[in-house]
């Protein structure tokens, strides 16, 4: 998320007999690279939030690390708004479903030219290569093919 982005908020605040529950939804903005091409992607992101704040209990300091708590008629929004955004963003955003990508062997844009290809050998194949290369010299300079005795 870029710094000092704004993140909008739209929230229902509801008291219950536990203390009060959060619901509603999140849009933040983010920024990033397409895991395909490289190119830089703006996007918005939107999450559907629900937390329920307790009221604080003053005789276990414990149990304010393990959970929310409402804090003076005060509850703090920062890290369960960031913990959904964080978990709703993409693993490998890309740019558009389509996106071809880069070449895996010399990294052109698959874009630019759709028919960009490499002619790869197989490093175990390579000796077979090399002795049908050779077969070929010989029976293409002799001029005869071989001849098979009956």
């Amino acid at each position: 998320m870029p710094e000092e982005a704004d993140v909008e908020l739209e929230l229902r605040l509801e008291s219950v007999m536990e203390g009060a529950l959060v619901s509603g939804t999140v849009q933040a903005p983010f920024t990033g690279e397409c895991a395909r091409c490289l190119d830089p992607i703006e996007d918005d992101v939107l999450v559907d939030l629900q937390e329920l704040y307790s009221y604080s209990d003053k005789d276990d300091p414990e149990a304010e690390e393990d959970g929310l708590f409402v804090v003076d008629e005060l509850i703090d929004l920062e890290q369960p708004v960031r913990d959904a955004v964080v978990l709703a963003l993409p693993l490998a955003p890309v740019c558009r479903e389509d996106c071809p990508g880069l070449c895996s062997v010399c990294g052109a844009r698959l874009e630019d030219d759709p028919s960009h290809q490499h002619e790869a050998t197989d490093p175990r194949w390579a000796a077979l290569a090399e002795l049908l290369a050779d077969d070929s010299n010989e029976s293409g300079s002799s001029g005869a093919g071989p001849t098979e005795e009956i």
